[in-house]
């Protein structure tokens, strides 16, 4: 018994009408819905060895909303007549079809002097709930999508009790009459044909629209030779509860289709496959004439290559094509945007911006085909980055803190020996908390730099220690910053009841201390010379090289003995030093070793910078504050952002956020003040979120619209693809030269080693890394939250520059010169101002040439670098953490190289290459 091809119900033999959907039961095919009777396009004759009309096989029953419409209709017989007026605004032309579920006329839309199509309900169907609300669905669904390649449609209205639809006139011929009347389209148009089809399609997959139903007779061959992809009668929302109903035209089906399985896009990519096949080739992929037949062929049979049915198909067109037709829609492409950019010339982007489009950012992932580098030049860069990684080591010598000065005793010694100190003084009560860090001794450095040539001082350090100063705190109660969720020297207050502070210098010498008396005074004991001598045998100094001055330093603590000496160090000789001392009821509550710097003015204009890079990081931070909140919160109400993106990316900031408050924070065993930690760090992290929200959503839609290829690595990250190889070759260009920017940096520092160049300091190491533990897991943490923010400030920042020049390279330079300008506050300008150039010019060359992927590889594989306490030791204290901070971006470079390859031989050298 035959089937419905509607829905499937079993047909009695000889009724018109199917008992289960009411369609008419036809064998011909249906043409498209809302369309004028075929009018011949203007195409070449078809090509020598084209598959006749007369052998091509009749199309079989195709589902859809209307049956086969008439292009000889009965108008004696029509419900409207020539003339007639509906709703008060449709002046019916003529009948242009009549089908199994109502009629199709010509209309002129008085209110706009345009002619539309009005597709009507049937009287027989307009009593059926679920036929009116598919009726329904048809214009919510197209109506979800605006494309050239959508037939539009309108609106839905009723005249005479039949509900119908208005919608565009499209005056042209369906694809299956054009393949009937001429056998296949010439290579040039099938092509334009086919990328046209997936720009539709794509179209409506991003809106969530599956058609469901696609097929020769559901796309239109304008006038203009353009594709319109019409019938969304039976198309599915995925967010609606894809129930996987049975439907479809069986010719085009997939084999999901004819299980009920749900509809994805992969089931339209299947049948546009079928669709392509016959463009190219002239003759349908599978064949069959029944049901069965079809779901037969559909799920067991491996169709011909369309090269060999026609031999001018070309293979990349052949292999794409049947990467479609592949039975697990898991093998077939990804999107009907991937279908076209495996086409010849296949570019959907700028098919888009063609048609005067904004790219989605769905399409813009699509783009740029496979994106797989080259195996010669993938080993190339690997090399380079090796070459550079050896480099900065060899250069850390000369450039850095660690280089000109090893730091010889680990953080558990001197966490030991401030313990120590801190019981010798006398204070020997239980601690509740205690926390520890360290801090670079940057102004004696400063002082020295102004004061001697670099040549000098440098080589002084090798002797007098490394400029790291260790911090010990304790609490009778639960220590409780504020401010970044670390504790330092000012958060908590340092003068808190019982509270204790200590200072190391690198050696484990007592440089500072401050213990805040008990609240209940129970000492009655006069400080003695005794405790003068304790305090110096703990900062290591030599008494008789100290005499006694009136005292100048008053503490902030309560006190009522002090005294000051002045004299120098063994290693520093003849530069004066005060010590400073003050006891309460004979306990030490206060001492400090403070040098001149701790009084010279330029050690302050240091640290308070160049006021003009000063104001222009301010102005650069005000302007993309202000375009993400005017812009960014504007385009979020419009919907004409990557709103989506920007919620990955607010979730990775939360999460980063997260993992850093875990690792780095300080914690207690409070839960107060743990619950308090926590919800302080949410909120910051909210705020930093929502800052790169908006100013993402600001720039994203615009750099999008104008040069989309910027964002191709980044938009295939965003949505979850890791191994791609345009991610892994993003990654591996951005990390090379990000090595070579922090070589740059390396070179500039390590100049006054070898010239005297003076007030330049070398570079500082990070602190956390020395410290290890959480902390150094911490710093792995932090590191995308500072990538994140440097790199949208910078890609920003171009961009407001290109809003202002609109071209790439004024672009450029300008950046370069902000660059420039922000170099202005260094401590010497003479050298950090050509690094300055240097590295706007790489930044520059970055975004115009690969993006903002690689320009977030780029600054993340600087500050790695930079993070690295070189030069490398085996024997130092922090020697595991070094280790660690060398494999992490080797590893990185390696895995991007792997993945830029695309899985092909990392040792294949093809001879295209």
């Amino acid at each position: 018994m035959p089937r419905c091809p509607q829905c499937s119900t079993e047909v009695p033999e000889g009724s018109r009408f199917c008992p289960g959907c009411g369609a008419i039961q036809s064998s011909v095919s249906q043409m498209p819905t809302a369309v004028a009777p075929p009018t011949p396009v203007s195409l070449p004759a078809a090509p020598p060895g084209s598959q006749p009309t007369s052998q091509r096989s009749p199309a079989p029953p195709v589902t859809g909303t209307i049956g086969r419409l008439e292009s000889s209709a009965s108008f004696a017989t029509a419900a409207f007549q020539p003339g007639q007026v509906l709703s008060g605004r449709y002046r019916v032309i003529g009948l242009l079809g009549r089908g199994g579920m109502g009629d199709v006329y010509r209309a002129d839309d008085l209110e706009l002097s345009q002619s539309v199509s009005l597709k009507f309900l049937g009287r027989t169907f307009a009593g059926r709930p679920d036929m009116l609300e598919r009726f329904r669905g048809e214009v919510r669904n197209a109506r979800q999508v605006s494309h050239p390649n959508i037939c539009r449609v309108y609106d839905i209205g009723e005249a005479d009790g039949q509900h119908f639809l208005s919608m565009e006139y499209v005056d042209g011929e369906d694809l299956a009459t054009l393949l009937k009347r001429i056998g296949r389209l010439p290579r040039a148009k099938a092509e334009e044909v086919a990328r046209q089809l997936c720009a539709g399609i794509a179209a409506a997959h991003v809106r969530g629209v599956i058609h469901r139903v696609l097929n020769p007779s559901n796309v239109m061959i304008d006038g203009e030779g353009r594709v319109r992809i019409t019938d969304f009668g039976l198309a599915v929302r995925t967010d609606d509860g894809n129930t996987g109903e049975v439907v479809g035209t069986p010719a085009y089906m997939a084999p999901e289709q004819f299980e009920g399985k749900p509809a994805t896009a992969q089931t339209d990519l299947y049948a546009l496959g079928l669709i392509l096949y016959e463009v190219f080739a002239g003759r349908r992929a599978l064949d069959a004439v029944t049901w069965d037949g079809w779901k037969s062929q559909h799920s067991q049979v491996e169709p011909k290559s369309p090269g060999e049915v026609e031999p001018d198909v070309e293979e990349p067109v052949a292999r794409a094509i049947l990467r479609c037709l592949e039975k697990d829609p898991a093998k077939r492409p990804r999107s009907a945007l991937q279908l076209a950019a495996s086409l010849p010339g296949g570019d959907p982007i700028a098919a888009a911006l063609a048609a005067g489009e904004t790219p989605s950012p769905q399409m813009v992932a699509a783009s740029g085909g496979l994106g797989a580098g080259s195996s010669r030049a993938g080993l190339l860069l690997l090399a380079g980055f090796g070459v550079l990684l050896v480099g900065f080591l060899a250069i850390a010598p000369a450039a850095t803190d660690l280089g000109l000065a090893p730091f010889r005793r680990g953080h558990d010694a001197l966490l030991a020996q401030a313990r120590d100190v801190v019981s010798r003084l006398g204070y020997s009560e239980a601690a509740r908390d205690e926390a520890t860090w360290f801090e670079r001794d940057y102004d004696p450095m400063v002082w020295r730099a102004r004061r001697e040539p670099s040549t000098k001082w440098r080589r002084d350090y090798a002797r007098q220690g490394t400029p790291l100063n260790f911090f010990y705190r304790r609490s009778p109660s639960p220590l409780r910053p504020s401010a970044d969720q670390r504790v330092n020297g000012e958060d908590p207050s340092p003068f808190a009841e019982s509270m204790i502070s200590v200072r190391l210098d690198a050696k484990g010498r007592l440089t500072g201390l401050l213990a805040v008396p008990s609240r209940i005074d129970t000492l009655q004991v006069t400080p003695r010379e005794g405790f003068r001598a304790d305090l110096f045998a703990l900062a290591q100094m030599d008494t008789a090289r100290f005499h006694e001055v009136p005292p100048r330093w008053r503490p902030l603590l309560p006190f009522d003995a002090r005294r000051e000496w002045v004299g120098d160090r063994a290693e520093w000789p003849g530069l004066p030093l005060r010590v400073s001392a003050a006891w309460w009821r004979g306990q030490p509550v206060s001492f400090g070793v403070r040098g001149p710097w701790d009084e010279a003015a330029e050690t302050k204009r240091t640290r308070n910078g160049n006021p003009i890079s000063g104001i222009a990081r301010a102005l650069m931070i005000a302007a993309l504050i202000t375009l993400g909140i005017v812009s960014g919160s504007a385009r979020l109400r419009t919907g004409k952002s990557d709103w989506r993106g920007g919620l990955r990316l607010v979730n990775a900031l939360l999460l980063l956020w997260g993992a850093q408050w875990l690792f780095s924070a300080h914690h207690s065993l409070a839960p107060a003040a743990e619950v308090q930690s926590a919800v302080v760090r949410l909120g910051q992290g909210l705020v930093a979120a929502l800052t790169v929200f908006f100013i993402y959503l600001a720039i994203e839609p615009e750099v999008r619209r104008r040069t989309p290829e910027l964002l191709i690595g980044w938009a295939r990250l965003l949505h979850g693809r890791w191994a791609d190889p345009r991610v892994g070759r993003d990654i591996l260009i951005g990390s090379v030269l990000g090595a070579a920017s922090a070589n740059g940096m390396a070179i500039v520092n390590a100049i006054p080693t070898w010239l005297p160049f003076q007030g330049q300091t070398p570079v500082p190491p990070n602190t956390d890394v020395l410290t290890g533990g959480r902390l150094l897991f911490g710093q792995f943490a932090a590191l995308p939250l500072a990538t994140l923010s440097i790199t949208f400030a910078l890609f920003g920042s171009w961009f407001l520059f290109w809003l202002l020049f609109r071209r790439m390279l004024p672009s450029a330079i300008a950046l370069g010169v902000l660059m420039t300008v922000l170099a202005l506050g260094a401590e010497n300008p003479a050298l950090e101002v050509p690094g300055a150039l240097f590295d706007g010019v790489l930044i520059a060359y970055v975004i115009t040439r690969h993006g903002l992927l690689a320009l977030m590889a780029l600054w993340c594989m600087r500050l790695m670098f930079l993070g690295i306490p070189a030069p490398f030791d085996a024997t130092s204290p922090f020697a595991f953490s070094a280790f660690v901070a060398i494999v992490v971006p080797l590893a990185l470079v390696v895995w991007a190289f792997r993945t830029s390859l695309g899985g092909r031989p990392a040792l294949a050298f093809p001879a295209d290459e």
